[in-house]
């Protein structure tokens, strides 16, 4: 019997829906990828906390690592603690490390199992620094706190950074300070002002072109430190001519919830393959774990065109996820983990579930459908109602 609920739509008007009834694609066990593929991941509010939301973070942690055992059991890696896990969006320093370290310590149980955990300069004053001093300092004081839990970093984009730099030097001086301490290889992270206004001009500079000229020739003077660099620009071109001038072995982890399915397809560029393709570290990968595991097992075993059937109808939805205002799209992706059973509320840290329409959310219930992504469609039609009866839609 087919699945309907009412909906509005852009006209102010409800209309009728009925659901496509497909199966969503699932990997087979023990799937395998030929890239290193990131979730960021968000976290799970505790509804019944006695806190002030918009203040104070309360987090479900049972709900929340059990996410992150989900996204290990599709082959997928955690990156913990960035801004899908609303870092700086409500979730402040002292959280973050308490959700650092029980996902690190989830990860010991877990045959192949990767982390990787967000560094930066959140828990300093923005308003009390006032020198690149300050900014290494504050760096160093995360980096030692998540190393000395055996975690790998991911070096984040600071806002403090941004505010007190003068131009590229103090940008080199920063990183090369930082990467300089590292005790493994790090994953850098350029994050656009789409997602984050603070970060306007990163790297020194409003010029995209002269910025990455600066990040590549950070990358080039510490290359053995350097892992990799996630950039989120949602621009597909500056990633490939990115992509292409980074040293040997240096990867390229696409950020581009736009654009991420022929990014990570690749063009075969050079003889170098970290040149020709993208790794991933996807917030949408968050929202769309199954079908990214799945596409990504087709693409490692040379299943190119079946690779693009299955994540190409995902692109629909992240890009309405992803929609400016950019910076809330955690709304929409613990929308989807709700529609799909992996927590029992639609709540977020910060009171961040009221940072879309219910247009929106009645658009990325269509789309999610579309794309065969309702893993429980009779859970995801009965909590969608439940929803739509708060806005007095029955």
């Amino acid at each position: 019997m087919a699945l309907t609920l009412r909906l509005p739509t852009a006209a102010r008007a409800i209309e009728t829906y009925t659901l496509r009834g497909s199966v969503p694609v699932k990997p087979p066990a023990g799937v395998k990828f030929d890239r290193i593929a990131y979730s960021a991941a968000h976290v799970v509010a505790d509804p019944l906390a006695a806190v002030d939301p918009w203040l104070t973070a309360a987090v479900d942690w049972d709900a929340t690592i059990a996410y992150r055992r989900h996204l290990w059991s599709l082959g997928l890696g955690v990156a913990e603690a960035m801004d899908t896990a609303q870092r700086g969006m409500g979730l402040d320093w002292k959280t973050s490390l308490e959700l650092i370290r029980r996902s690190l310590d989830a990860a010991k149980d877990v045959p192949g199992a990767f982390v990787a955990s967000g560094c930066g300069t959140d828990h300093l004053d923005i308003d009390a620094v006032k020198s690149v001093d300050d900014v290494i300092r504050g760096y160093e004081e995360q980096m030692e706190a998540i190393e000395a839990l055996g975690g790998k970093l991911i070096v984040m984009a600071s806002r403090a950074l941004a505010r007190v730099a003068t131009g590229p030097a103090d940008y080199e001086r920063v990183y090369g300070r930082v990467l300089s301490q590292a005790k493994q290889p790090v994953v850098l992270h350029w994050l656009g002002d789409m997602f984050d206004p603070a970060l306007a001009g990163y790297w020194g500079t409003q010029d995209l072109d002269a910025a990455m000229d600066t990040a590549l020739g950070i990358i080039a003077a510490h290359a053995a430190k350097v892992d990799g660099i996630k950039i989120s620009l949602l621009d597909k071109d500056k990633e490939i001519a990115m992509r292409r001038r980074l040293p040997p072995g240096v990867r390229m982890y696409t950020g581009d919830d736009f654009n991420y399915a022929e990014l990570i397809a690749g063009d075969g560029f050079g003889s170098e393959p970290t040149h020709g393709r993208s790794d991933a570290l996807l917030g949408i990968f968050d929202a769309i774990a199954p079908a990214a595991s799945a596409a990504l097992g087709e693409l490692a075993a040379g299943n190119v065109e079946r690779f693009h059937a299955i994540l190409g109808p995902t692109v629909p939805l992240s890009r309405h996820i992803f929609q400016a205002p950019t910076r809330f799209y955690k709304t929409g992706v613990v929308f989807m983990a709700w529609l799909n059973g992996h927590q029992s509320h639609f709540t977020m840290v910060g009171g961040q579930q009221s940072t879309r329409s219910l247009q929106h959310l009645a658009e990325l219930f269509r789309l999610a459908d579309a794309a065969d992504l309702l893993e429980r469609p009779e859970l995801a039609v009965q909590r969608m109602k439940t929803l739509l009866a708060t806005y007095g839609v029955e």
